[in-house]
């Protein structure tokens, strides 16, 4: 069964940091990468980091680059968004996605419900 759920959205002052989780099924997380996306109101969905099955490779948009850290614990079955240095352009509604190693939503066909986080200036 696919399942997909993320957790710790909040708000936070600009500058401060949140630690994003997204807690899989064993099935789920067996694909070839987790990522994670955002929308804003308004908005399309975009792209924020992306890793590998085994750790190995990850990617990340420019926007967060240096700022936020993907990472997971294969033996939880858990993705992380380490979010640091936070902006009130990062506010959104944060997604995690299961599928391929991309930088597009087209090729992650597992959501999960999404995470609010709001930033304030």
């Amino acid at each position: 069964q696919v399942q997909l759920a993320e957790s710790g959205g909040g708000m936070v002052q600009s500058g401060g940091s949140l630690r994003l989780s997204c807690a899989a099924s064993v099935l789920t997380f067996s694909n070839p990468a987790m990522g994670w996306f955002r929308q804003a109101p308004g908005k399309e969905r975009e792209f924020v980091a992306t890793i590998t099955r085994g750790g190995s490779m990850t990617s990340y948009a420019d926007s967060v680059k240096g700022r936020f850290t993907v990472s997971r614990d294969n033996a939880k079955n858990t993705m992380y968004l380490q979010m640091n240095s936070l902006r009130p352009e990062d506010t959104a509604n944060y997604y995690c996605a299961a599928g391929a190693y991309s930088t597009s939503p087209r090729s992650y066909p597992y959501w999960g419900q999404g995470t609010q986080v709001t930033v304030s200036s």
